[in-house]
């Protein structure tokens, strides 16, 4: 998780020392009057949380609350994308996640800050303080993707209101809350797929994971833009959503290549490089071309990168088009109804 922690006073810089050495992979951002040569020092609070909204995965605000409700509030857009957003008052007491409690892991980020701390986590939620299941954050601990948020909602009260939530799942499942039943015949279920269309109960929660894995190959020089369209045509061929796509892989002789890494930026992707010998070795069966050999000491990239990467099977064979290739492999799911997202 990249964590930006904000503080504004000398109490404040000395919690956000603390905070750092918990989290690690964050960056401390303190006012200028107490500031370090560890942090970036601020004069604007607006300016930093602009800067962060969209690059941090979660805000830690060392304050008062309403600083940090008034810094947020022109930024806030969906729960599904919203940063966690986390206050800790500067005697370190309390810790309050005031935004993406479930999606954005707020709540599991101030329970774990508390805990360390040995300040009490005030989590609001309702499902988190009776102790019922909840989807969302359910959801987001196994990186699967929500098509329809109210759907969630509506789950998440049917819970709160004692209802029995069915649940029909295409991939392995683990440690089922009592709140949840194997099967149909409810009004209220969960359906874990690959086809986000498929509506098994009157109200379904439609969830799929993020587990595809990209091959990708292309001529020298291909443009990003180019890569996107191609990769485009070839997912909708394939049924595959965007979503879904959670990593990228090709050769290592592409590791330069200015259109790919683009790419790969543009859509969030990060990417995994494979020598030739590496590729040669994947067991299977895959395209194979001569040219493609000559060129790069292996018969066929992106089936082979794609596998390999995924440590799965191969779900969309080559699509070539424009001198850019893709094909795509699933990562094996397990779900697992205790996991948490920290």
């Amino acid at each position: 998780m990249r964590a930006a922690i904000i503080s504004y006073t000398e109490n404040g810089r000395r919690l956000s020392l603390k905070i750092d050495e918990i989290l690690g992979n964050s960056t401390r951002f303190c006012f200028k009057s107490h500031a370090d040569e560890r942090c970036e020092a601020f004069n604007s609070t607006d300016k930093i949380v602009e800067k962060l909204w969209c690059t941090a995965d979660a805000l830690v605000f060392v304050c008062a609350c309403g600083i940090a409700v008034r810094a947020i509030s022109r930024h806030i857009h969906s729960k599904l994308t919203d940063p966690a957003v986390v206050v800790i008052d500067d005697c370190g007491r309390f810790v309050i996640p005031v935004l993406s409690g479930h999606i954005g892991g707020a709540n599991a980020l101030a329970e774990r800050l508390a805990e360390s701390l040995s300040a009490r986590a005030v989590i609001t939620t309702a499902t988190d303080i009776g102790g019922h299941f909840s989807p969302d954050s359910f959801a987001a601990a196994n990186d699967l993707i929500i098509a329809d948020i109210s759907a969630a909602k509506a789950i998440a009260s049917a819970v709160l209101d004692g209802e029995t939530i069915g649940l029909i799942s295409e991939f392995e499942i683990m440690n089922l809350p009592k709140e949840v039943k194997m099967g149909e015949g409810h009004r209220y279920g969960i359906y874990i797929g690959r086809n986000t269309d498929i509506s098994p109960f009157e109200v379904t929660l439609s969830l799929a994971p993020r587990n595809v894995v990209l091959g990708v190959g292309c001529k020298k020089g291909t443009s990003a833009t180019t890569i996107v369209e191609t990769v485009d045509n070839f997912l909708r061929a394939n049924n595959i959503p965007w979503e879904r796509v959670c990593k990228v892989a090709t050769i290592d002789l592409k590791s330069q290549e200015i259109g790919l890494l683009q790419f790969c930026s543009e859509r969030g992707l990060s990417v995994d490089f494979f020598t030739a010998e590496q590729l040669a070795e994947v067991d299977g069966e895959f395209s194979t071309s001569t040219f493609v050999k000559s060129v790069t000491g292996v018969d066929n990239v992106c089936e082979r990168a794609a596998v390999l990467c995924s440590g799965g099977r191969l779900i969309a064979r080559k699509f070539a088009e424009n001198g850019v290739t893709a094909a795509a492999a699933e990562r094996a799911v397990r779900i697992d109804f205790e996991r948490k997202i920290l």
